[in-house]
């Protein structure tokens, strides 16, 4: 499974608003600033000073606002003094050299972008800032805007605030059928052989979702069979998960003394492993 997929399937991300996603501090959009490709993230500084544009996505009010760049020569020569320059100058200068800028919110909102004038008010506090190499802009936050921008596919599956997401991990060391008779009539002291320890690499169900094994990472599907795990549940994060997707590998063989026996979900029996004439065998303690 690719990282995004994997993504898709945990609710954390899954049933993340719009505004959830773009909030993400791994929040990071392709996007071209002219004939660059790069990556749109959020601005790590808010700027104190921008430009205020009164602009129209398709219709809809909005300001756009960027800060002093040196990318743009003229208006950075005269940023200083950009108060006291007749605004149809200072349009023509945005038209003149911020014409990149403009096609990229363009584009990232899938809008159609009309300058009005320079806004009478600057940027609220609900402003949108982000960053695309030294040009720093500001958008009005709407549901349009939230829509467009806040899409799981534009989360970065690299960033520490995924991969450090940490899910609960069962260690499989078997699985079987048992009629259902005999699970019902099972007893303190019984005993089930389990000739696959030892003999075949155990596998990782992840958050109930996913197993790792060697072939890397699939989505899980509990097939009824009874499952023997070990009875501690330890961790996994989900930059190991993405790994392990990249990188199959098996997992080594363990021999846990405590074990659980998992019918459906639930746990139905506790145990401990033994010799049995020389064969694994899940010793039952206690029932659930």
């Amino acid at each position: 499974m690719k990282p995004h997929e994997i993504l898709s399937m945990l609710p954390l991300w899954a049933d993340a608003t719009p505004e959830a996603l773009l909030d993400s501090p791994a929040w990071a959009m392709p996007c071209r600033l002219g004939e660059e490709s790069t990556v749109l993230r959020m601005a790590d500084v808010k700027p104190s000073e921008t430009l205020n544009l009164a602009v129209l996505l398709d219709g809809e009010s909005h300001v756009l606002s960027f800060a002093d760049s040196p990318r743009f020569t003229d208006i950075h020569a005269l940023w200083p003094s950009r108060a006291d320059v007749p605004e149809p100058i200072l349009l023509a200068l945005v038209e003149k050299e911020c014409g990149p800028l403009l096609q990229l919110v363009e584009n990232a909102v899938r809008r159609q972008l009309k300058i009005e004038g320079i806004a009478p008010d600057g940027p609220d506090a609900r402003t949108v800032f982000a960053q695309v190499d030294d040009v720093v802009f500001g958008l009005t936050r709407s549901s349009t805007v939230e829509v467009a921008f806040g899409q799981l596919r534009f989360i970065d599956c690299e960033h520490q605030a995924v991969r450090d997401t940490v899910l609960p991990c069962e260690t499989e060391l078997a699985a079987f059928t048992l009629p259902a008779a005999d699970l019902a009539s099972l007893d303190v002291g019984d005993a089930l052989l389990l000739p696959e320890v030892g003999t075949v690499p155990p596998r990782l169900v992840i958050d109930g979702r996913f197993v790792v094994d060697e072939n890397g990472v699939l989505p899980f599907k509990d097939d009824g069979r009874l499952r023997v795990v070990e009875a501690e549940v330890r961790t996994l994060t989900l930059g190991e998960l993405f790994d392990r997707a990249q990188n199959p590998a098996a997992e080594k063989s363990a021999a846990p003394t405590q074990l659980r026996l998992v019918a459906s979900g639930r746990t139905a029996a506790h145990g401990r492993l033994e010799q049995l004439a020389s064969h694994p065998a899940f010793i039952v303690e206690s029932l659930s």
